[in-house]
């Protein structure tokens, strides 16, 4: 069994609105996702300390490096997700115009 990738580690802002979320959700009964994520925003930005919710990101971070040296360690690499993200939409998007160009050049000769 291949081990898989260690998952990044949330920020400090994710762990606190992951914590706080429901609550506000009460405080703003029937409102939207994104008015939940906007208010949680407005409140993470007036927070005077977020000390608390900074250490548990760090702790966090610290353990994903550790375990991320632990999965290259054991024969895990990072070139799939590099293949992934070079592989996106570019050629294909490539492919659109080129085939857009040839039905238009196409028509021009059929005119």
């Amino acid at each position: 069994m291949t081990q898989e990738r260690p998952k990044r580690p949330l920020s400090a802002y994710m762990l606190w609105l992951n914590e706080t979320r429901e609550e506000i959700k009460k405080d703003n009964p029937g409102s939207k996702v994104t008015d939940i994520a906007k208010r949680g925003g407005e409140l993470w930005r007036a927070m005077k300390d977020k000390s608390e919710w900074e250490a548990k990101a760090i702790a966090m971070k610290e353990k994903y490096t550790k375990d991320l040296k632990e999965y290259e360690a054991n024969g895990g690499t990072d070139t799939g997700a590099k293949k992934r993200k070079s592989k996106a939409a570019k050629p294909a998007k490539k492919l659109k115009k080129k085939e857009t160009s040839e039905e238009e050049s196409g028509e021009d000769e059929s005119d």
